[in-house]
């Protein structure tokens, strides 16, 4: 196939996929916070609020395992456009149903068990199709953008949301949603998903979904490396969620800080990710990514300990306030040093036939350690300082990586990232 005729539908893939992204995700975080705001103002029940949660969690956390093996088998053009598709009617439903009948909480609550799972099939559908979408070269910059617009999509959607509700029926709300949501599904079908793909020879061979489950988890066994990162992300995912839950606790409770403080500190997170994202999109393609991954791990632990210091010591408030504001943004600039190395890697060291069902492992297993986590130090932080917490957390993290991520690993990490450059000369970059 010509070289410029692959290289214009890389650059169009690209920014379809980003513009894509951007929409339903702004569309979906839109009605997202509108929806939690109208539960709890209609119920004034946090019970009634933390099941729309475990809505939006537990179906696709049960369904995921199953979701690899299809992405796996059938054309993930079909499953993304077809998930997309069923968010857009799932959506119109609610909206009709709105309108005609009027919102009720099983309704919300059905609406959100189908969207979660329409979300994670066309998450991973596209996630498993990034390298048939785009040449190699331009991996980090797809993961950078995608994250660009996720961050966009973050900050921007509670702005629009907080104006908009109180003074608009929740029927607009669905409308924006339904709008972006098939918008997202005709950029989608412009897209030729298996454009960079290598052929491979197809074998008649009948799997079933269990054999297929065991044969992802075989796959990810046999390859060290990958297993290695996997575990990794998981045990860091775990542990952080020691911060998520303790900071505000420990900014709100212990150190007495405003709301208002606290939103802004907040919104600092998603400006690190947003900054950093641009920067790694302008940037070179990293020559090392998991050691990218592993200094910003270390980093994080860092980070962890460091924010014990205005619970161990007094401060004033606004010596309180900048100095979280401060950790924040280097807390989300960092989360885009370790996710973005490593999902490029991940890109690359997967074979295509298998990343369906490596990626929904890591999401299955992702999605059980919060839950988890968020127990586990839930509870630990009604009886142990919170201060102590942050900082054995914080040593755990960079303890996990030493041990993980250790010279031998690292060498292995930098002999694959060599031969990926090897098969990569001759490619062109943009």
């Amino acid at each position: 196939m010509d070289e410029r005729y692959l290289e214009k539908r890389a650059i169009y893939h690209l920014w379809t996929f980003v513009t894509s992204k951007l929409i339903a995700t702004a569309g979906a975080q839109v009605y997202a916070f509108a929806v939690s705001l109208y539960i709890l103002q209609v119920t004034g029940s946090s019970m009634s609020f933390a099941i729309n949660l475990v809505c939006n969690v537990l179906p696709r956390t049960i369904v995921a395992p199953f979701a690899g093996y299809i992405i796996d088998k059938y054309p993930r053009k079909m499953i993304a456009i077809t998930a997309q598709t069923v968010t857009t009617i799932s959506v119109g439903g609610l909206l009709l149903y709105s309108l005609t009948v009027g919102l009720s909480l099983p309704a919300i609550y059905t609406v959100s068990c189908i969207l979660s799972i329409s979300s994670m099939f066309a998450s991973n559908a596209f996630t498993s199709s990034l390298t048939g979408l785009i040449d190699k070269t331009r991996i980090q910059k797809a993961s950078s953008l995608n994250q660009i617009a996720i961050s966009i999509a973050q900050i921007a959607s509670p702005a629009i949301g907080g104006l908009l509700f109180g003074l608009v029926s929740m029927a607009v709300f669905l409308t924006i949603y339904l709008v972006a949501s098939l918008i997202a599904v005709l950029l989608d079908s412009t897209m030729n998903f298996t454009l960079f793909e290598k052929k491979q020879e197809k074998t008649e061979k009948k799997e079933s979904i269990i054999g297929s489950l065991k044969g992802g988890i075989g796959y990810v066994k046999n390859q060290p490396l990958l297993l290695i990162m996997i575990v990794l992300c998981l045990i860091v995912n775990f542990i952080f969620t020691a911060f998520n839950v303790g900071f505000p606790f420990i900014f709100n409770t212990v150190l007495q800080m405003s709301s208002i403080q606290f939103g802004i500190v907040e919104g600092a997170f998603a400006v690190g990710t947003l900054l950093l994202s641009v920067y790694l999109t302008l940037g070179k393609e990293f020559k090392q990514p998991f050691t990218i991954s592993k200094r910003g791990i270390i980093v994080t632990g860092v980070l962890m300990i460091v924010a014990a210091v205005p619970v161990i010591i007094t401060l004033p408030n606004i010596a309180i306030f900048t100095f979280y504001l401060i950790v924040l943004f280097l807390f989300g600039a960092v989360n885009i040093l370790i996710n973005i190395p490593i999902m490029v890697l991940l890109q690359k060291k997967i074979a295509n036939e298998y990343k369906g069902r490596v990626f929904t492992i890591i999401e299955t297993f992702a999605m059980a350690m919060m839950p988890l986590g968020t127990l586990l130090f839930g509870f630990l932080y009604d009886f142990v300082p919170a201060h102590w917490i942050l900082l054995v957390t914080g040593c755990m993290t960079i303890l996990s990586v030493l041990i993980l991520a250790r010279p031998s690993i690292m060498e292995k990490a930098k002999e694959y990232q060599a031969e990926i450059e090897d098969s990569n000369q001759g490619v062109t970059s943009v």
